[in-house]
């Protein structure tokens, strides 16, 4: 590697080792683009694999075994109460995260991809300096480069007066300690995600929304489900609140409200913040190129995810909403077939989405509001989980799944499921939207039984008015 004032030409330069950015390094390398890979974390994964996706998920796993144990008592099979023991679980999580980061780094060996550690910078539209802690800068002149640096948490303001009292996710997800009680600020994916391995943990959750709702934007049946299941399992759900003030005592912190019948205190041990992410397009030198981030921070792109300045490509959460990290794969690959000269464009159909709470919610293509939004005709079609046997059989009937179809076609536009496993049986119902199925392809399909997927035909079903495991639907319905 060439350092100090001696530049070295590259075709391709992508800044931020995530799911997007090393998927993007990857497949440019397979296509024969001599490829340099930047990621100031030093380890490839980004926020996905050290302080995010696979972490939480991780963690996540481990909360829906311990709520499995406890609720198999119903079923006649008793359990001593776990012990939790944060020392091992937090080397359990950690040693996953290393194979992970380590496979990774034999594929960029394996591929050719150079992988440097530091901070990127543009210098101008056609060079990046790479700032390293403990080696002079590189300098990289490149044909093309991808934006690939994804997202942070954000921050609240005004709650300074207790900052060891409060986590982001990252430090949540890092298992510092196990508060008896913890105040989650935020009901979207993330808070209810992290308040759930929390109480199943044993720590006493209290979650407060700013909006009337959980999962704010979600479709509401899909949501009724889940609420259910969460006020058994925290200790309150505060909506239509916000924190005003955090202060410091000895044990914990006192936290002010206002909202809607919530209290005006709360103490706490532990707050977690978790009202959303954004971009990281600041302190890259976007400045001295030709890309105006919008006032969000987000960089306008086309369909292949070229910027305004054409050599420049951003991909991931910094290219605009949903921040998915299956999102940035995708169009990690388009951008390096595009750069590569290949006729590529990022024009999906469906993204799955996937809350991985218990229930999950999963949802991909048009909603039903989305859809008459538009001014689309739409007929919607729920199969209550108590229809299945699997779900039944499992103890929980207390699922759902719901399609969208086109009226006057039976084109499926749209696929919402909550239940266990949601996030596994999405992948169908995302294939079927994105071939343009109809209501007649799914439910011409054999589906396993008895599995929760025969859900999916059996709502096709319904639409045809020919359900099996419901009523026949009455006439004019």
């Amino acid at each position: 590697m060439v350092v100090g004032d001696l530049p070295r030409e590259v075709d391709l330069v992508v800044i931020g080792g995530g799911p997007g950015g090393y998927a993007a390094a990857f497949r440019a390398a397979d296509l024969g683009l001599e490829t340099v890979l930047v990621e100031a974390r030093g380890p490839l994964g980004g926020e996905c694999l050290h302080v995010g996706c696979i972490p939480s998920k991780a963690l996540l796993g481990l909360a829906t075994l311990i709520t499995d144990a406890a609720e198999a008592r119903a079923a006649g099979l008793e359990f001593a109460p776990p012990k939790v023991v944060l020392d091992r679980l937090r080397a359990w999580t950690a040693g996953s995260i290393t194979k992970l980061a380590q496979g990774l780094t034999g594929l960029a060996r394996a591929r050719g991809v150079e992988v440097i550690a530091g901070h990127a910078r543009f210098a101008d539209p056609r060079t990046v300096q790479v700032a390293a802690e403990d080696a002079p800068p590189a300098i990289l002149r490149f044909q093309h480069a991808i934006v690939a640096t994804g997202s942070r948490p954000v921050a609240l303001p005004g709650l300074d007066g207790a900052p060891e009292r409060i986590w982001d996710s990252a430090a949540a997800l890092a298992l510092p300690s196990l508060p008896s009680r913890l105040l989650v600020v935020g009901g979207g994916y993330i808070g209810l995600e992290l308040g759930t391995v929390y109480a199943a943990l044993g720590s006493e959750v209290t979650v407060v929304e700013l909006t009337d709702g959980l999962l704010p934007g979600v479709d509401r049946d899909l949501v009724a489900p889940l609420a259910r299941r969460l006020t058994g399992l925290f200790k309150q759900i505060h909506l239509r609140t916000k924190v005003t003030a955090v202060r410091e005592t000895k044990g914990g912190a006192v936290v002010e409200l206002a909202g809607e019948g919530a209290p005006a205190r709360l103490e706490v041990e532990q707050v977690l913040v978790a009202v959303g992410r954004r971009p990281n397009t600041a302190d890259l030198g976007l400045d001295r190129t030709g890309i105006k981030p919008d006032p969000r921070g987000f960089i306008p792109v086309d369909a292949q995810r070229r910027s305004a300045d054409p050599r420049i490509y951003a991909i991931g959460d910094v290219a605009g909403e949903p921040m998915l990290a299956h999102k940035a794969i995708a169009e990690g690959l388009v951008a390096a077939e595009a750069i590569a000269g290949r006729p590529a464009a990022f024009e999906p159909q469906a993204i799955p989405a996937v809350v991985f709470t218990d229930p999950e919610v999963a949802w991909a293509g048009l909603t039903e509001e989305a859809a008459k939004a538009r001014g689309v005709a739409v007929r919607t079609v729920k199969i209550p989980w108590s229809a299945s046997g699997r779900a039944v059989a499992m103890g929980r009937p207390d699922g759902l799944t719901k399609l969208t179809f086109e009226a006057d076609t039976g084109r499926l536009l749209g696929i919402g499921l909550v239940g266990p496993h949601a996030g596994e049986l999405i992948a169908e119902g995302t294939l079927a939207v994105e071939m343009g199925a109809l209501a007649e392809d799914l439910a011409g399909t054999i589906h396993t039984h008895p599995t929760l997927s025969e859900t999916l035909g059996e709502a096709a079903e319904l639409f045809l008015g020919r359900p099996i495991h419901l009523p026949p639907p009455r006439p004019g319905r």
